[in-house]
């Protein structure tokens, strides 16, 4: 990977960027109103719940549409015409498998926001089109899609998308903890330097996983995302 696409790399899955990945807790919100997560939890339950999330739904779902979104634009032989037919099976398998209606609408609305501004700060033919699809209704703009789009337009290899991904996921998750009160700032990066490893095996095998075979399964996870829909009072979307 080149320096260039590197430092577009770190761009994308900075905290800074505006996607509204940050009014996300991913579910955590939800465990820790219920009590399954709590400031006793500490490291270990922490990342025990992190990683959960990252082999069983973020990594076997989003990584996946991820890695096949980002070869719909990466695979297109020099002077070959674009087909994003691919990315719009990607996302359109990746909202099928997002069972709580919370979850699949946060996905498209950080798609969505994505789009728009990576549209303005970045351009070019892969962004307008895929961009173009969603404004129609053509496909849903789940954001792990779009974000495969955008980095293979950037030149990152799909394994390191896919990875940068799951990572961001990662970093959104802990600092929601910390947010939430169940976590300090070490805790936190403790947590996340401990889910590393499996970042990049998760990462590994989404990109090794048939776009037919995308599926996951946490089934406690989606019980709380169904649940903080109805609740009373949220500091997180999701």
């Amino acid at each position: 990977m080149s320096l260039a696409a590197f430092l577009g790399c770190l761009q994308l899955t900075d905290s800074a960027f505006p996607s509204g990945r940050y009014t996300q807790s991913s579910g955590l919100e939800s465990f820790v109103q219920h009590g399954y997560v709590t400031a006793d939890s500490g490291r270990q339950g922490l990342t025990a719940l992190l990683v959960d999330q990252l082999e069983h739904a973020v990594g076997p779902t989003d990584g996946v549409a991820l890695a096949w979104a980002h070869r719909a634009v990466s695979r297109r032989a020099p002077g070959q015409e674009l087909d994003l037919a691919l990315a719009v099976e990607a996302d359109q398998r990746l909202t099928a498998v997002k069972l709580a209606r919370e979850v699949r609408e946060s996905s498209t609305r950080t798609g969505r926001s994505l789009l728009r501004t990576a549209t303005t700060v970045f351009g070019g033919a892969a962004l307008e089109a895929f961009s173009g699809a969603v404004r129609s209704g053509a496909t849903p703009g789940n954001a792990a899609v779009v974000t495969g789009v955008l980095m293979a337009q950037q030149g990152i290899p799909t394994d390191h998308a896919v990875a940068a991904e799951l990572y961001a996921y990662a970093a959104g998750w802990v600092n929601a903890a910390v947010r939430l009160g169940v976590a300090d700032h070490r805790v936190a990066q403790a947590v996340l330097h401990a889910g590393r490893p499996v970042v990049e095996r998760t990462g590994r095998l989404a990109c090794r996983t048939a776009l037919a075979d995308m599926a996951g399964s946490t089934p406690l996870a989606d019980l709380m995302s169904m649940r903080h829909e109805h609740a009373p009072l949220r500091l997180f979307m999701s």
